[in-house]
């Protein structure tokens, strides 16, 4: 998961808001304050040894400040309307509010504490506001719209005449059109969206906390390794809890420890505490705030002339309408589900074989499922683990494979700054010895770190700006005990190449805009990289690289590689439809009319996946809506669908490697070429023909699923 870009990270805080709010006079800034400046370290790299939680909001306040006196400069010029006086001076006049907005967003995602949050729930109308009052400004409109409107004529390179697009179709789409009063409106609706989306990150993040399962007897642990129960045990032990154990939540609904335990009282309490986490009727209960939430966004639709929120938030997309997106899942429904049914009959088969007397139900998929995988190909996860251990993966399987690719090397750096003692951070170079920029790597699950995968950068790539990117991999790998080694599944390696798909894109970035830079393209064709990089996990000569015993350094014997490879669709139809299960429950809540009243949270979701006829009882959703994150804190809103969209890019994209020699650095030079280095300097449709040589086609993306031979 891409957590922000440039433009996304704006809207994440930003664009959503009312009218200017007084600096508070206790924020002011002073000449001490290390976002005040750029960052003195490689790269501009974070200066996480100086900065304090008290530096945030003072440098939000004044970052904002430099900008709208750079704005209003710019809309007040009394020179004719230029490509340079105008647009290239918007794009420098937020760089003290991104240096210290980049930085936030790191911590307050991946390190949180009470202070933060209080500044995050402050900032957010604040922000709000601020991107308003640039957004909305009719004498900057005016300027951008002079300059669209003659924009053949300027004779622009491709980049640059991109950014003339980008600012008019960004402004439109924010309601610079609208009447004086439908503004005022609008303002107030998006400060309403600011606040409670805020407020719903913290409240996600608290409630996952408090639901984390605590397990008075070892016993009812039965199934975990001795290295899983320690971790258990010392789980608790930072809680303050003695003679227990604490298996704490994923953001997913299905958790890891499901596929081991053995105890099914044990899975069932571990499920129900994932499924109800947000819906405890306490001051966690996030269901008020996501009804509120979709309300808003379909009021805010409708003033900006759309029948619902997804047709308006589509517009830039490569799917471009809501339409499009929703049959392209209509497309996956039938097969998932009947594949899904399949795989359903073969666990009761299992169940019924062991005279287990129950019925299959969402707590027992995984764990009957890694016995139904051990029957058929006589492989379980206990067998695979041992062969991934995460610094070997990530040394030698995901840079491995970007060296040979890309020709990438990595050298680690102790010098620098981090935000916890568990972050690693690492040099990255061209073939030729050129740097590329800086890559930080988060990896193990903290109760104050969100849940999930993501990328983000810390400092942007811009040549206008001097900057090259850092960028940073989170993740929520389990953390072992003193001593122990972090094995992971194959399910997190391939989160972990997913990710550094991302971190690719990011570092690739070879623009003169930020607004263009790296990531900074649509939510279904950013995932696109990042699926595409997943391939290299199981490449056998990338895979033989990494994939070995953490204690004798021998590879995975062939039986077993074989085994693995012979299982790799096994289970898919699960996979997927707890995805397209989620997207459609995303597409739903977006697509409701203003007209309607607010929706309760729990009826709406069952009506919602049984009328896109992809509810199965015994697969819930990945996320349920009461815990979504993606569309209601992570700007994904009416665009979870791109994860489906993007695999199909990329499985596209990689049978053209298969057709083309496979692993090369020929091949990675292209790619990085035509894909990885672009950002949003092209219509995606015609960057992806242009690697591709055609549109993209869909079997790919099943075959690989194993829905058709």
């Amino acid at each position: 998961m891409l957590l922000c870009s440039r433009q996304l990270l704006v809207g994440a805080f930003v664009c959503l808001g009312l009218t200017i709010m007084p600096v508070d006079a206790s924020a002011e800034i002073n000449s001490a304050n290390p976002f005040l400046h750029p960052s003195k370290l490689d790269y501009q790299a974070p200066m996480f040894d100086k900065i304090k939680n008290s530096d945030f909001l003072p440098a939000f306040e004044e970052g904002m400040r430099q900008q709208l006196e750079q704005v209003d400069a710019i809309a007040h010029n009394k020179d004719k309307p230029t490509f340079e006086n105008t647009l290239v001076a918007l794009e420098k006049s937020d760089e003290l509010l991104m240096r210290v907005k980049w930085v936030f967003q790191a911590m307050t995602s991946a390190n949180t504490n009470p202070a933060l949050q209080k500044v995050q729930e402050t900032l957010a109308p604040r922000l709000a506001a601020h991107s308003d009052a640039i957004k909305l400004n009719e004498a900057l409109f005016k300027r951008i719209k002079a300059i669209y409107t003659q924009r053949k004529s300027l004779k622009l390179d491709t980049e640059s005449s991109r950014l003339v697009t980008f600012y008019y179709d960004a402004f439109v789409h924010a309601g610079a059109n609208l009447s004086a009063e439908d503004k005022k409106a609008l303002k107030a609706l998006n400060q309403k969206e600011a606040a409670l989306s805020a407020g719903f990150v913290n409240k996600l993040l608290a409630a996952t906390k408090n639901a984390a399962l605590v397990v008075d007897s070892v016993d009812a642990l039965a199934g975990l390794s001795a290295g899983e129960i320690e971790a258990a045990a010392v789980n608790a032990k930072e809680r303050g809890l003695k003679g227990k154990w604490v298996l704490p939540l994923q953001n997913t609904t299905q958790q890891p420890a499901l596929s081991l335990l053995s105890n099914r009282a044990t899975r069932e309490k571990l499920f129900k505490a994932s499924w109800t986490r947000t819906e405890q009727g306490d001051k966690n209960d996030t269901r008020k705030d996501i009804e509120s939430l979709a309300k808003i966004r379909a009021e805010k639709a409708r003033l900006l002339g759309f029948k619902n929120y997804a047709e308006w938030n589509l517009q830039d997309q490569m799917a471009k309408t809501a339409e499009a997106a929703m049959d392209f899942m209509k497309k996956l429904a039938p097969a998932t589900v009947s594949h899904a049914a399949e795989e359903a009959n073969e666990i009761q088969k299992m169940i019924d074989a062991e005279k287990g007397g129950f019925k299959l139900q969402p707590w027992d998929w995984s764990y009957y499922a890694e016995k139904v995988r051990k029957a058929k190909y006589n492989l379980d996860e206990s067998e695979i683990k041992p062969y991934f251990e995460l610094n070997t993966v990530l040394q030698d399987g995901v840079f491995y494979a970007a060296n040979k690719l890309y020709g990438l090397t990595f050298k680690e750096r102790r010098d620098l700054p981090v935000y916890q003692e568990d972050v690693r951070v690492f040099q990255v170079y061209n073939e030729d010895g050129s740097t590329v920029g800086l890559y930080y790597y988060d990896p193990y699950k903290r109760d104050n770190k969100g849940g999930g995968a993501w990328m983000d950068n810390m400092v942007g790539q811009s040549y206008l700006m001097g900057t090259k990117p850092v960028i940073y991999n989170v993740t929520n790998f389990a953390k072992p005990a003193k001593g122990q080694p972090a094995l992971i599944s194959f399910d997190d390696v391939t989160t972990l190449f997913h990710e550094f798909g991302h971190a690719l894109h990011g570092l690739f970035a070879d623009q003169k805009y930020p607004s263009l830079s790296g990531t900074n393209t649509a939510r279904d064709f950013v995932e696109f990289p990042s699926q595409f990089n997943e391939h290299w996990a199981t490449y056998p000569s990338v895979f033989a690289h990494y994939a070995k015993h953490y204690k004798t350094g021998k590879p995975m014997p062939k039986t077993l590689v074989d085994k693995l490879k012979k299982s790799a669709t096994f289970n898919s139809g699960f996979a997927l439809a707890e995805v397209l299960e989620a997207a459609d429950l995303d597409m739903a809540w977006h697509t409701i009319s203003a007209d309607l009243p607010l929706q309760d949270a729990d009826t709406f979701e069952v009506q919602a996946l049984k009328e896109a006829k992809v509810e199965i009882r015994e697969i819930p959703p990945r996320y349920r809506s009461s815990y979504f994150m993606h569309i209601w804190g992570n700007n994904y809103q009416a665009g979870y669908y791109a994860y489906l969209w993007t695999e199909m890019l990329s499985d596209d994209a990689y049978t053209w490697f298969e057709e083309n020699g496979g692993l090369s650095r020929k091949n990675g030079d292209r790619f990085r070429k035509l894909i990885l280095s672009r950002g949003n300097t092209l219509d995606y449709a015609q960057m992806y023909r242009a690697f591709r040589g055609r549109a993209p086609v869909i079997e790919p993306m099943l075959k690989s699923r194993g829905l058709i031979k």
